[in-house]
């Protein structure tokens, strides 16, 4: 099971790696308590936040709109679904 880490114990994490270039993430990651893995994508994300990851990558904001837009549009297709059905239910009710 994951744990959930507030945002301060992130940023206060990477702040820590990005502050100690002579030792590596695993040592750190080991010494806050957290998985290396988790670590290096935290330092990862904050790099594409500030304009310093790969060409193409979704900085935290942006990930949170594509998450809302999709949440909207699973909504908007249900509520279509519905749509469609009631209109097909009133037109039988009108042939009748």
């Amino acid at each position: 099971m994951s744990k959930r880490y507030t945002a301060e114990f992130k940023r206060d994490a990477i702040a820590l790696v990005r502050s100690s270039p002579h030792r590596n993430v695993t040592e750190i990651a080991r010494e806050l308590g957290v998985s290396p893995e988790g670590l290096r994508g935290w330092v990862k994300q904050d790099r594409t936040d500030r304009g310093e990851g790969p060409v193409g990558a979704l900085t935290s904001d942006e990930r949170e709109e594509l998450r809302r837009v999709r949440r909207e549009l699973a909504e908007v297709k249900k509520a279509n679904e519905i749509l469609v059905k009631a209109a097909a239910f009133f037109a039988k009710e009108i042939v009748k």
